[in-house]
């Protein structure tokens, strides 16, 4: 004979009341409405400005692949980089054993229409990288830690402006035409 498992009441009381609380918790979806959402339409109404460099240029499509532009643009999205590598580990013969690059971003959101800066961050992260005997491979080493970091910030970037599309104030709508004969 099968034996049947029932809650006792305590216990699913005390899951129904965890439910409640969680579902009051505040937590609300950044992405709320999918494509069509506010956040979704106002990230695509940002033009990212061009970004000096090798860097700049992995930046500027990281940036633009996760913004996808739509329309005219409302904002602008200025952009300076500061890339760097350094040494870190000394082999015997006084050779560099680890680097570290290093990707920080100044960001700035300009209203298009009237050049107001509404949001002023930074953004960055770090790359270990092991030099090895061979150029080209510590070479090929640098560069593809820069690509990562580039899709890095690139993420916090759009995640930073997400957060600022979501909690800008709605903008007022049109006054309703009077129907004054």
């Amino acid at each position: 004979m099968a034996k049947v498992s029932r809650l006792r009441p305590t216990r699913t009381v005390g899951l129904v009341a965890v439910t409640l609380l969680l579902s009051a918790c505040g937590l609300r979806p950044v992405y709320a409405g999918g494509g069509a959402g506010p956040v979704a339409t106002a990230l695509s109404s940002v033009e990212v400005a061009p970004i000096e460099g090798k860097s700049g240029w992995l930046m500027a499509n990281a940036l633009n692949d996760r913004l996808a532009q739509g329309g005219a643009p409302a904002y602008r999205l200025d952009v300076r980089l500061q890339d760097t590598i350094a040494g870190l580990g000394v082999r015997r013969d006084d050779s560099v054993a680890r680097e570290r690059r290093s990707l920080r971003a100044r960001y700035q959101l300009v209203k298009a229409a009237t050049g107001q800066v509404v949001l002023d961050a930074t953004a960055g992260s770090d790359a270990g990288i092991d030099v090895v005997r061979s150029e080209y491979a510590t070479i090929a080493a640098e560069n593809t830690a820069l690509e990562r970091l580039a899709g890095i910030v690139a993420d916090q970037i759009v995640a930073r402006l997400a957060l600022y599309a979501r909690q800008r104030p709605a903008a007022a709508p049109p006054p309703a035409p009077s129907s004054v004969p």
